[in-house]
């Protein structure tokens, strides 16, 4: 499946919305944005919703715009992790990713989504599996965030993600530095995959994140009312805002790489 999104741009947009009303507000945005991703935030950072949500979520909007969906901050059960994959993928989700909650050993990592890209390359052979793991993997015990290329690739995945675990205000760059996420961006690329960065991510962070080569860049709350993840709502003006943001340092690094070559 080919990421680009027909307009040259390599630095992609994926926004979460909670249900099928603000996917209905991320279709008005649909220009604006890449891939709509389904998720259930009470269920934790990459809480898996509803096999009928995504379905309705991808009725809803337009065609040509992927959608991705979680499967859940997952313990180490391979067998119930693919399962839970090939349902998502089923529903009408094409990209799946899968938080590698309860993986303490990149052995352990590895197990699970060999099982998630064999249950929904078998599938779909076109579908993304996206290894997903945590920038504050410290505060709950699983993979070191630097691992997660390399578990991707020995696993067959697509990309590799981080996320935060713990929505408490603290954000992707309070737990890993921007060069260090700079490394885990070399890591994932020199494997030939995708590298996916999200958590608490604001318009202030786009400059970094150009930068060191991010391929998607996931939000919720820097799109909402307030910038409130939890009580605010996406909108398509801020959706609009913030590509136009990721789109203006897109060209300035351009031009810069440029003129230093």
């Amino acid at each position: 499946m080919d990421v680009r999104n027909g307009k040259g741009i390599t630095l992609l947009l994926l926004v979460s919305p909670d249900g099928v009303d603000e996917a209905l507000d991320c279709a008005q945005a649909a220009e604006h944005l890449d891939i709509v991703d389904v998720k259930k935030p009470d269920e934790g950072s990459l809480g898996a919703n509803f096999p009928w949500v995504i379905r309705e979520i991808r009725e809803a909007i337009p065609a040509d715009k992927p959608v991705s969906a979680t499967v859940g901050d997952v313990p180490y059960k391979p067998g119930t992790v693919a399962q839970a994959a090939l349902g998502a993928v089923v529903s009408g989700a094409t990209y799946i990713k899968v938080g590698l909650y309860g993986c303490t050993t990149p052995g352990q990592a590895v197990d699970v989504m060999r099982g998630v890209v064999r249950a929904v390359k078998e599938y779909r052979p076109d579908a993304l599996v996206v290894a997903s793991g945590y920038a504050d993997a410290h505060r709950i015990g699983c993979v070191n965030p630097l691992a997660l290329p390399d578990i991707a690739l020995r696993s067959g995945s697509d990309a590799a993600m981080l996320d935060t675990a713990v929505k408490d205000g603290t954000r992707l760059f309070d737990h890993v530095p921007p060069d260090v996420c700079g490394e885990f961006v070399r890591r994932t690329h020199d494997a030939g995959l995708l590298a996916a960065l999200a958590g608490s991510v604001k318009v202030q962070d786009l400059d970094e994140l150009t930068r060191i080569g991010t391929d998607i860049v996931g939000v919720r709350g820097a799109v909402c009312e307030g910038g409130d993840r939890n009580s605010g709502r996406i909108r398509p003006q801020l959706v609009a805002a913030f590509r136009a943001e990721m789109d203006r340092h897109a060209r300035e690094h351009l031009a810069a790489t440029t003129t230093a070559s």
